[in-house]
């Protein structure tokens, strides 16, 4: 196992970060924050024309680009830095992943060349009104009508951008048991209401479903073990998310630690502020670790992969959350402002905290799988 970066890694991330510089600057995750919508498709038509991020870690066969997860990391982590507001993380962490570990040979042939296109916008429908991400919290009925078709009745809550994707693959339970279905956003019966979040630069949305027309993807009763797969490979991308949005953290109040000067002399040569830039470093650095890692893990399709998932979020969750809150306190007064970009990241921080699970349940998680 290599941790260090090839070449070709090397140059994907330059240019990513030199695409979000460009496109996701603090003025623009500002503008699209207040949108409805939640980003621009000017950029998301880019993304996929130009540097092919939604085809990344698609197969070749259907129509993607064929690279593995440690590239996919590499991007997450520069747009965890960045803040992008867009669609992403559902499509290719959540929607992608399900369509690839559902086993359903005809449904990625049919889904997954308009995701790596950038055409297709997914996400996962996952969880309902408990906010739980296990298998027992799942009560949405779906029904079989005719020979083909189901119909789903209930709702999901906190669904990733589920009110502008064009393909909502939802989790519903039938007489078998779990079971994965396909929805298209504008479905008869399917009500999609946008929720007000705390963490503005990624939308949710709550959605509805009477008599709502689905497909079944994989088995009837089968979509346990692919899902949770898929949740193990969306918690290492999350984890790379956190990673960038905490060396952001760190970085930026490093620089504000050298630049200002208090009684005389920068605030970074004051012995607590010195202890808090020390602890930061240590929890970043370490925090990478654990998401390459990780990444890897994914990459290679490794039996440890269940394990280090609940490892990297559990401990990225913390080390961002941490990082973000000692930002604001190592600015001062201006930390806690609306004009200055450190409370982004808090809010950030914390929703990617709750997401997929919060540190306690994967730290649960872990020791379940570990045999403790």
């Amino acid at each position: 196992m290599n941790f260090a970066f090839s070449e070709e890694q090397d140059e994907l991330r330059k240019s990513v970060r030199r695409f979000l510089d460009d496109k996701s600057p603090e003025t623009e995750v500002r503008r699209l924050m207040e949108t409805t919508e939640g980003y621009d498709p000017a950029v998301w038509s880019q993304m996929a024309e130009q540097l092919g991020l939604q085809s990344l870690t698609i197969p070749e066969q259907f129509g993607g680009s064929g690279f593995t997860y440690v590239e996919l990391i590499v991007v997450l982590e520069e747009m965890g830095a960045s803040l992008l507001c867009a669609p992403f993380f559902s499509t290719v962490a959540l929607a992608a992943n399900s369509i690839l570990t559902s086993g359903d040979q005809s449904a990625q042939e049919y889904l997954l060349p308009g995701i790596a296109s950038g055409e297709t916008i997914g996400t996962l429908a996952f969880t309902e009104d408990s906010g739980r991400w296990d298998a027992d919290g799942i009560t949405l009925a779906a029904t079989k009508s005719g020979q083909k078709q189901w119909v789903l009745n209930g709702h999901k809550s906190f669904v990733i951008d589920g009110h502008v994707a064009g393909l909502i693959l939802v989790v519903g339970r039938t007489p078998a048991g779990l079971s994965l279905f396909g929805v298209k956003g504008d479905a008869d019966g399917l009500t999609r209401t946008p929720l007000a979040t705390m963490d503005q630069t990624r939308k949710q949305a709550r959605l509805e479903f009477a008599d709502t027309s689905a497909w079944l993807i994989g088995t009837d009763g089968g979509a346990e073990p692919g899902l949770s797969k898929t949740l193990d490979l969306a918690a290492v991308a999350l984890a790379a998310e956190q990673v960038g949005g905490a060396q952001r953290c760190l970085e930026s109040s490093v620089e504000y630690a050298k630049t200002r000067i208090q009684f005389g002399r920068p605030i970074g040569s004051f012995q607590a502020i010195k202890h808090k830039c020390a602890d930061m470093l240590l929890e970043v650095e370490s925090a990478k670790s654990a998401a390459y890692y990780a990444g890897w893990a994914a990459a290679e399709d490794s039996d440890e992969l269940p394990v280090v998932a609940s490892l990297a979020k559990s401990y990225c969750s913390e080390a961002y959350f941490h990082a973000a809150a000692e930002t604001i306190q190592i600015h001062g007064g201006i930390g806690f402002t609306w004009e200055h970009p450190a409370h982004l990241y808090f809010k950030r921080a914390k929703s990617s905290e709750l997401m997929l699970g919060d540190p306690s349940y994967h730290r649960e998680l872990l020791a379940q799988r570990i045999g403790i």
